[in-house]
């Protein structure tokens, strides 16, 4: 006698790998492979490379992912405006940047991009970066790390918690039906797309935050002379994007992230009891 459904789907749901890391800022959204069996499970390849232009499937899929797509965006950069504020530096809340309406963090040109982006099966865009004066600080050196490590910290756990309300709605069978399956695939959505943020801009590469927390851990010394390389960080990931170079750094990164979701969300569950 095998497991109960709701058992069964919930470890594809959790162990399945995404078709490979998401390159840098490209947060996507296609709909199910045509070949994927009618099943009642969350599609676990839900979220894959489309070779259609604009199909129907994609616009569907683009508004499935999108809430998951502008509340990471969002929380990522309110949580380095928070971290900020709180080691001394008010710039981003007198600016207001520490809202939760995602228009306020939205940059004209990274949504034209992405806009324009998804006619080739991905979506590259950006936020606008929280306004940081380093000089505010209370430590400006360690204080820069700390508030770059916020933006994929907050990404982390929400992807976490991605996995943990997975649990039950693959538990319960809530994936079915109308809106179940759309609220499921936000769910997926979820997950990916803040495991894929936080592992991009884990990247020890100025300007991103993996850069800065990079920074933070070097000597002054050293810290100073690594900062001298931001104003070529663009063009580096651009030339790595290029040559595929970028799938060697961010790859590692990405699946360290999933692996230790897993293990959280399921250390999580068991110590309440809930698996």
């Amino acid at each position: 006698m095998g497991p109960p459904r709701g058992e069964g789907c919930v470890r594809p749901l959790l162990g399945q790998s995404p078709p490979g890391p998401v390159p840098a800022g490209f947060l996507f959204a296609s709909a199910p492979c045509r070949d994927d069996p009618p099943t009642g499970t969350v599609p676990a390849g839900a979220l894959t490379r489309r070779r259609v232009l604009f199909s129907s499937d994609d616009i569907q899929q683009l508004v499935i992912a999108l809430p998951a797509i502008l509340f990471a965006l969002t929380l990522h950069e309110v949580a380095h405006g928070w971290a900020a504020d709180k080691l001394g530096d008010p710039t981003a809340r007198r600016m207001g940047r520490l809202s939760l309406n995602p228009l306020v963090h939205l940059d004209p040109m990274g949504t034209l991009a992405f806009a324009v982006s998804m006619a080739a099966g991905v979506g590259f865009g950006w936020a606008k970066p929280v306004p940081v004066d380093i000089n505010n600080l209370c430590n400006p050196h360690r204080g820069m790390m700390w508030v770059a490590l916020a933006g994929p910290v907050t990404n982390f756990l929400l992807a976490i918690a991605s996995l943990i309300v997975l649990h039950f709605v693959a538990r319960f069978e809530l994936h079915e039906g109308f809106i179940g399956q759309p609220a499921a695939l936000m769910i997926v959505a979820s997950y990916r797309v803040n495991t894929a943020l936080a592992a991009f801009n884990l990247i020890p590469i100025l300007p991103f935050d993996g850069g800065r927390i990079l920074m933070g851990l070097l000597p002054r010394r050293w810290a100073w002379r690594y900062g001298q390389t931001e104003a070529y960080g663009f063009f580096i990931v651009m030339g790595l994007l290029l040559i595929g170079g970028l799938h060697w750094i961010m790859g590692p990164i990405y699946r360290t992230l999933m692996l230790a979701e897993q293990v959280l969300a399921g250390n999580i569950l068991r110590i309440f009891g809930l698996l």
